[in-house]
């Protein structure tokens, strides 16, 4: 089976020794996106709402790197900083995957990398 790497500046650069996302057959795993702006790296000025937004729009830029769209999401794991933004990050989150809404988990944790607000990562069948 073919693995293949997917690079794209439209989204923030890997911090670490990972991909954005790799492609195995159909499937599409992408790494976790943090609401990083992919032209300087930087930290969107904000809260929950500005950070969810970047981060969708990090995931979108991916997904579609790979010939993909949003609506080829099928699962998201969503971290929260804290779990009292949970309303705010739903109806942010929401207006990105309203017509097809993927599965998905939350869960609130401890710490987040640059001390973000929140991180989704996501896997998409292509």
């Amino acid at each position: 089976m073919n693995i293949e790497t997917i690079e794209t500046r439209e989204a923030p650069q890997a911090l670490g020794p990972y991909s954005q996302a790799k492609k195995v057959g159909n499937t599409l795993y992408l790494s976790g996106q943090i609401p990083l702006d992919p032209k300087d790296q930087s930290l969107v000025a904000g809260g929950i709402r500005e950070q969810t937004e970047r981060v969708c729009l990090n995931l979108k830029a991916v997904v579609e790197a790979a010939g993909g769209s949003l609506s080829s999401i099928v699962k998201t794991t969503c971290l929260l900083k804290n779990m009292s933004d949970f309303g705010d990050f739903n109806e942010v989150y929401g207006k990105f995957f309203s017509e097809t809404k993927p599965a998905r988990a939350t869960f609130e944790v401890a710490r987040l990398p640059k001390d973000v607000l929140v991180e989704v990562e996501a896997i998409a069948y292509l």
